[in-house]
């Protein structure tokens, strides 16, 4: 019976009728339109996360290799172990005002990040929004993805040894060798299942992870320091850089840890829209900030004390258990490899790959659900997208971050204007599920205020991108590179302000209601501008008459 079910299955997926996944009886969308239940408003019975869920998954996505490394990227360009914390505190606090606002979003009205896009973008224009931020979570994915294969090479070496003596059969030019293939493939297959789990039911896993990885670090910095004897000589460091140029380079640094978390910012929605209360949303501004200062100290007081121990600054946790031989040695590697392997997972699921599957849902509904976009991202990540040859050719962490926080900041900051400022915390929920319903904006279905603010937002920023990223254009470019220093702050900012005072000296008075409307049953009192693009069922709702049938 199991044999003729799973051959009916393949079979079917031979067509593309057989790729048509159930409609959700409970949608809102058009009735010629489709939708399923990862694009819609979340149940009631999946909002099982509280302010302790969101606790576990700000340790799961910020407990990770690259918040341990963050400080190394501040020190090398000249600073000192006082401004890397100083950045740290800061830049993440200058985060957390986009992921309160826009988490706000999802935790009243528990919508996707797609979703909510619509009310400011317009119905077509949010594609381009969607599109942008799975484009960052792929490239995130992969980064995070080769990361962990490396902390699987300590495990599988921690057991067998010669494991590292594997010959290379792999040409110089593609950037990994044969033992770091084996690795990411190994790393891979055990990621692809834990992938599969549902956001609401990854509440444990988030708590296993930050049990597992907090232990381990605290224990790392202890074997360091005992190594050492003490906690090295990293604290008295002189300043590389003086003058303005310090100055310049401690606000680059500030910018570029803020656009670290420029993702998340973005797309917060896709997680608090499973919270029971909104109250969890506000928690950030402390679970942020904490998480990020306990792993950054961690990765100073591990690299100073290994200038003591091996002669050299190591940044890398996993290049730390690398050193470590011995019995003893190994069996620390192990449980270093495993916690950074859970880390990494921790970190894919929390930030990238549910993220990107529930972009890829929204684009296409009527083939794609979560699970098939967790399939889709993770393979194209790991694999078509060759994450080693992204960290080879990449100049520094510090000028990736910095590329991708350019095109997401105006992004979160048009979602925050949007539901604070211009519409006042109130959306018609039904509205943004229907083609032609009021936030269509005119038969393109793009809102030109939104079009006009992300564009003041990006261009100026455009030439000290192209410098960061081809050097020998600096001297063309001038002093233009010290807007791409702050990229983040006027980024935000300056979208924010920009599409706020657009929208109230051009308003779209159709996309204005009197309340929220959360389902095609609320009856809003009061009267309307109506145009021509304006639905029927907009029309019905401001009269009273509202049939109650599923669309």
């Amino acid at each position: 019976m199991l044999r003729e079910r799973v051959t009916s299955n393949l079979k079917s997926k031979t067509t593309r009728a057989g790729w048509v996944l159930p409609r959700a009886s409970s949608s809102f969308a058009d009735a010629d339109a489709w939708t399923n239940i990862d694009c819609d408003v979340t149940p009631i019975d999946r909002r099982t996360w509280s302010a302790w869920t969101m606790f576990g998954y700000w340790f799961s996505d910020a407990l990770n290799a690259q918040s341990w490394m963050a400080p190394a990227s501040i020190i090398a360009i000249g600073l000192t172990w006082r401004e890397a914390v100083v950045c740290i505190i800061f830049g993440s606090l200058v985060c957390t005002v986009p992921l309160v606002l826009n988490g706000m979003v999802g935790a009243r009205l528990h919508i996707p990040f797609p979703v909510s896009m619509r009310a400011s973008f317009g119905w077509y224009f949010s594609r381009f929004a969607v599109v942008t931020r799975a484009i960052t979570a792929l490239f995130w994915h992969a980064i995070q993805t080769y990361t962990g294969s490396t902390a699987m090479t300590q495990i599988i070496r921690s057991i067998w040894p010669s494991y590292l003596d594997i010959p290379n059969h792999i040409p110089e030019s593609v950037g990994i060798t044969t033992q770091g293939m084996v690795s990411h493939l190994i790393f891979w297959s055990v990621q692809f299942p834990i992938l599969l789990i549902p956001p609401h039911k990854l509440k444990w896993f988030f708590v296993a992870k930050c049990v597992l990885v907090i232990t381990t670090s605290v224990a790392v910095v202890i074997t360091m320091t005992s190594k050492a004897g003490g906690s090295g000589e990293i604290w008295t460091l002189p300043y590389g850089v003086h003058g303005s140029e310090r100055s310049w380079l401690i606000l680059s640094s500030l910018s570029s840890i803020t656009g670290g978390w420029a993702t998340m910012a973005t797309n917060i929605p896709d997680f608090t829209r499973y919270l029971k209360t909104d109250k969890g949303v506000y928690w950030q501004v402390l679970f942020l900030p904490g998480i990020q200062l306990m792993l950054g100290l961690f990765g100073i007081i591990c690299c100073s004390a290994s200038k003591v121990v091996y002669g050299k600054y190591i940044w890398d946790p996993l290049e730390i258990a690398a050193q470590w031989d011995g019995p003893a040695g190994r069996c620390g590697a192990f449980w270093v490899g495993l916690s950074w392997v859970v880390a990494q997972i921790g970190t894919n699921l929390s930030a990238n790959v549910i993220s990107c599957a529930n972009d890829i849902c929204c684009l296409f509904p009527k083939y794609i659900n979560i699970k098939r976009g967790v399939i889709i991202s993770t393979i194209t990540a790991a694999w078509i997208m060759q994450p080693w040859k992204i960290i080879h050719s990449a100049q520094s962490l510090l000028a990736f971050m910095a590329g991708l926080g350019i095109f997401l900041a105006p992004i979160a900051a048009l979602l925050s204007a949007d539901y604070w400022v211009v519409h006042r915390q109130k959306y018609d929920v039904p509205g943004l599920y229907r083609a032609h319903g009021r936030y269509r904006y005119n038969k393109a279905g793009t809102n030109w205020r939104a079009v006009v603010a992300f564009l003041v937002s990006v261009v100026p920023s455009l030439p000290g991108m192209a410098a960061t990223v081809d050097p020998k254009l600096a001297p063309s470019v001038g002093d233009a590179n010290k807007l791409y220093y702050m990229f983040y702050f006027w980024g935000y900012t300056s979208a924010f302000v920009v599409y706020a005072l657009l929208s109230h000296f051009f308003p779209a008075p159709e996309t204005h209601i009197p309340a929220t409307i959360f389902d095609d049953s609320d009856v809003i009192s009061g009267e309307a501008d109506k145009d021509s693009d304006t639905p029927d069922v907009t029309d019905e709702k401001l009269s009273g008459k509202v049939d109650a049938s599923p669309v």
